[in-house]
């Protein structure tokens, strides 16, 4: 009676799946680019913790995987830094500490060339506006700014850094 589901349903799909058309109809991606996302979030979360979802967290096993996620998006494995727990916490959609396939995709989508310059637009204030208060205050500029600096191996003196903020502020 049930044997034709079952039969079909062998392969699990790993928590968090969505199938590509689905997430290709929602984002500004083809299905064969959701599809290539795909590999790429399969070897993200799967390489440590087998579990289908890219992890944040204070375990030395969480704390590889989130190398892993920096190593992946932006080239580098360094310990966590401000920017890069920023990235974390807006791809983190559910705000559960793991990153599943369709918050990855769906958080990848704005830096699609298609997105509306808009949702762009409202990603990079979310980005900075650390406290979630609506409003990029100067300390969280200033913090954002060593954040990167330091990403990049650039160091500038605390004048530096406070003229770029008063500037830009």
């Amino acid at each position: 009676m049930g044997c034709a589901a079952s039969s079909r349903g062998s392969r699990r799909a790993p928590p968090g799946y969505e199938e590509p058309a689905v997430l290709a109809a929602q984002t500004s991606f083809t299905v064969n680019e959701v599809e290539a996302l795909y590999e790429l979030y399969k070897k993200l979360s799967f390489s440590i913790v087998k579990d289908g979802l890219i992890h944040k967290g204070g375990s030395l096993v969480l704390i590889v995987d989130q190398e892993e996620f920096l190593l992946a998006l932006f080239r580098t494995s360094k310990g966590a830094n401000l920017f890069a727990d920023r990235v974390f916490d807006l791809f983190d959609l559910k705000r559960n500490g793991v990153i599943d396939f369709g918050e990855f995709v769906r958080s990848l989508s704005i830096f699609h060339p298609k997105a509306p310059k808009a949702d762009k637009t409202a990603f990079a204030f979310k980005l900075y506006d650390l406290r979630g208060t609506g409003y990029i205050e100067k300390e969280e500029l200033r913090e954002m700014v060593v954040a990167l600096l330091d990403e990049s191996d650039l160091c500038l003196s605390d004048c530096v850094i406070e003229a770029i903020v008063d500037n830009v502020i």
